[in-house]
């Protein structure tokens, strides 16, 4: 008998019903982890999140494996070379933000000790768990992601709005949002 999975993960490919099965809505503690996800969620926006899964890959090898320290020291000219770079979304904006957000990152870093420390205190320092019947019922935003997206964006941060900070914090676990008849809720419940 199959697994029952959250709705938006059916009928798609194998990386897909992988990161739902192993890595969302776990809790990350790991800072590289957290800034993999900042730059791929707002790649993301406007886009569906299969597309940026997709190019996960194309992804760690353009951002020097998702390396704060190494991203923040782009200059011009990677900038250039990645915009011609087909493994990830070559949109300007967004390129330019993932180097922005490396250098504020450090910046949070500096200032908390590390960016788990800083993200992990909009929600008490513990998951949220939620007990979703639907993902029609799952908001887009909440008040802990506003809060977040609003410290962010006072930070100087792009492409970190509510939504994109809501499903970051669903990823990283900070959010529990597997439904309730998800394999998934169960094991990340207890």
């Amino acid at each position: 008998m199959s697994k029952k999975r959250c709705s938006w993960v059916e009928n798609t490919f194998p990386e897909y019903i992988k990161y739902h099965d192993e890595e969302w809505g776990v809790p990350v503690h790991d800072d590289r982890t957290h800034f993999e996800f900042l730059i791929l969620e707002g790649a993301q926006a406007g886009l569906s999140w299969s597309t940026i899964l997709k190019r996960r890959e194309g992804y760690r090898n353009a951002f020097a494996n998702f390396d704060p320290e190494k991203v923040a020291r782009f200059d011009e000219a990677k900038i250039q070379e990645l915009l011609q770079d087909e493994g990830i979304i070559r949109n300007k904006l967004k390129v330019r933000s993932a180097v922005t957000n490396a250098q504020l990152f450090l910046d949070i870093q500096e200032e908390f000790e590390s960016f788990d420390t800083y993200i992990w205190q909009f929600v008490g320092g513990e998951p949220i768990i939620n007990h979703w019947e639907s993902m029609k019922k799952v908001p887009a935003t909440t008040k802990e992601s506003d809060t977040l997206a609003k410290d962010l964006k006072k930070r100087g941060f792009k492409f970190t709005g509510s939504t994109i900070m809501y499903a970051h914090m669903q990823a990283c676990g900070l959010v529990m949002d597997h439904t309730t008849d998800c394999f998934r809720h169960e094991e990340l419940s207890s």
